[in-house]
């Protein structure tokens, strides 16, 4: 669909200058020495692309359910979770995509990393893992959702809180107390810190292998409720 794609990639674009211009000056001073703001913020953009790229999997799925599709397929030789593999892999293409025009305009607008090319299939494979574990949890809301409209509320009160409320735009320890203790530990966060570790060079710390696990958990919990919610309600 190129126009999903060509809006998605307008739409990122604005996110990375809108964000690097309106917001540099005022958190610079906050970062750890030595690192620019746009260096900063290229993971967490990333990641927040990733993650509402992903509400595209939960609305594809909604409107196949909707206007019968599903139907025509049950008479035919195929596996009932072809549909929500489909949606999946085509969302994990659409945001290698995604990814590697947002990567592309930084480094058109001065974002720099010391990454390696083995850092750099690193980074790759994380954002891999994250794009389907997260694609996963959305494949459920749009099995869940009775229509196009409650799918994006309620993928929009999951995705909003945990991009918003991580590292992706600013440091966690400015912060109050009790909204830094749940943006440091949750999921968004440690992708974040994982990829801009590898992105900058920095020590990644415990936040590599947190951000496996915690995608490898989502895929483990997702993947099955997933399915089984598909095929009961084409089965009925």
């Amino acid at each position: 669909n190129l126009d999903q794609l060509l809006g998605t990639f307008f739409q990122l674009i604005m996110f990375l200058v809108l964000f690097a211009a309106v917001f540099g000056g005022a958190i610079s001073n906050a970062l750890p020495k030595g690192v620019g703001y746009l260096d900063f913020l290229m993971a967490g953009i990333i990641v927040q692309t990733v993650a509402f790229g992903s509400t595209t999997t939960a609305i594809a799925i909604c409107n196949d359910l909707q206007k019968g599709i599903v139907d025509r397929f049950r008479s035919l030789p195929m596996s009932t979770a072809a549909v929500l593999n489909g949606h999946i892999i085509s969302d994990l293409l659409r945001n290698g995509l995604s990814t590697i025009v947002i990567i592309a305009v930084g480094l058109l607008i001065g974002f720099r990393s010391s990454a390696s090319f083995t850092d750099w299939l690193m980074i790759a494979g994380i954002i891999m893992l994250f794009t389907l574990a997260f694609s996963w949890l959305m494949a459920i809301m749009g099995v869940v959702a009775k229509s196009v409209e409650a799918v994006q509320w309620l993928t929009f009160i999951i995705i909003f809180p945990l991009t918003f409320a991580s590292s992706a735009f600013v440091p966690t320890a400015g912060m109050p107390s009790y909204l830094e203790f749940f943006a440091t530990n949750q999921p968004i966060t440690q992708i974040i810190e994982a990829v801009r570790a590898l992105m900058l060079g920095t020590p990644i710390g415990n936040h590599g292998w947190l951000a496996v696990a915690w995608c490898l958990g989502m895929l483990i919990i997702a993947v099955p409720i997933a399915t089984w919610l598909f095929r009961n309600k084409t089965s009925n």
